[in-house]
């Protein structure tokens, strides 16, 4: 069995901004439909996620034009990624985490697998404050994000720091992403890597498993 779990944050570990536009909506008073964009659930309909995923623009820079439009609809001027967030998920963060990737890391910490999160902007978009309420976030080992490294996914040096904290090589570990990019910089590292489907988030967690060897 391999014996690491690398996983990212967003969009893998917690549901995205595009699946709770409902709850966003709710939380900060605005009318049912206003936002639209639904970025992988819709790329036909979102021209500024088509540009990130041609990588013309990064997925930091897809976000923080978000936030900028979402604050505008308030009437407010939002700078700082994780103000979108805060404001739409501040009251129960634990209530946007995927319960499929929840049961998948309480399974393979049950095993004795390592767990990690290596994440391009866990703190910049989340908030320290707000993803230290997470209660699962205390299961995992090692946490490596961006907002402090200043080194971004695909760069190979994200994921050999990850390693090389957790202790492994390379080939005893799992890394599942939402990102193709990221993906290809696993795979590139040498590491069994999952493209995770935020669609179909129960199949992505069971090919985990199986890489996993369970």
């Amino acid at each position: 069995m391999k014996r690491g779990l690398i996983l990212d944050f967003g969009g893998v570990i917690s549901r995205t901004l595009f699946e709770t536009h409902d709850a966003t909506e709710r939380a900060l008073g605005l009318p049912p439909g206003t936002l639209t964009w639904r970025g992988p659930f819709d790329p036909a309909g979102d021209a500024l996620w088509r540009r990130m995923q041609a990588g013309e623009i990064s997925e930091r820079d897809y976000w923080l034009q978000r936030t900028r439009e979402v604050g505008a609809l308030l009437g407010e001027r939002w700078e700082r990624m994780e103000t979108l967030v805060q404001r739409a998920r501040g009251a129960e963060p634990d209530a946007v985490l995927r319960p499929e990737t929840a049961a998948l890391m309480r399974e393979a910490k049950a095993a004795g697998v390592q767990l990690a999160i290596l994440s391009n902007e866990l703190d910049l978009f989340y908030g320290r404050a707000l993803r230290q309420r997470i209660a699962l976030l205390r299961e995992v080992g090692v946490i490596i994000d961006a907002t402090y490294t200043g080194i971004l996914k695909p760069d190979a040096r994200a994921y050999t720091q990850c390693l090389a904290e957790m202790g492994l090589a390379a080939s005893d570990a799992v890394f599942v992403d939402d990102q193709p990019r990221n993906i290809d910089g696993g795979l590139a590292v040498g590491l069994a890597c999952v493209r995770f489907d935020v669609a179909r988030p129960a199949e992505s967690c069971a090919e985990a498993r199986r890489l996993l060897g369970r």
